[in-house]
């Protein structure tokens, strides 16, 4: 029993070495939200947060984003509106104009996330959000 207990502990304190080992860039490729079955990791939602935001700040606009989002769907959001709602690309690139694709940013006045949100698997024009 005692040796079975030594390799249980051998095992379970290579596993937490190992865990604690894991690189910083394979946390930065995990995903930190699922937009149907779209992957964003942090530096990807930061990255278009960050161009809505820089063109709201601007007072420029993107085929007429980013604009205000009314929240037609009541979602709970972190901060105060008014909120602006800006595409994130399935394909990773950061929106330059064009289609924006199903998936969006949100953030409010202040350059804060609030959510990302998607039309995909919501119904008409709504968005549900991303997990």
């Amino acid at each position: 029993m005692v040796q079975f207990l030594s390799a249980v502990l051998a095992f379970v304190s290579a596993v937490a070495v190992s865990a604690a080992a894991i690189p910083a860039d394979v946390e930065a490729r995990a995903c930190a939200y699922t937009c149907g079955t779209v992957c964003y990791t942090s530096a990807q939602i930061t990255a278009a947060k960050s161009k809505g935001y820089s063109l709201y700040q601007a007072g420029s606009t993107l085929n007429s984003y980013p604009h205000v989002y009314h929240n037609y769907e009541g979602f709970s959001f972190p901060t105060a509106a008014p909120w602006y709602e800006f595409p994130i690309l399935s394909s990773h690139a950061v929106y330059t104009g064009g289609s924006p694709g199903a998936d969006r940013v949100i953030f409010d006045s202040n350059g804060a996330l609030d959510k990302l949100i998607t039309h995909t698997g919501a119904s008409g024009n709504n968005f549900v959000a991303c997990t």
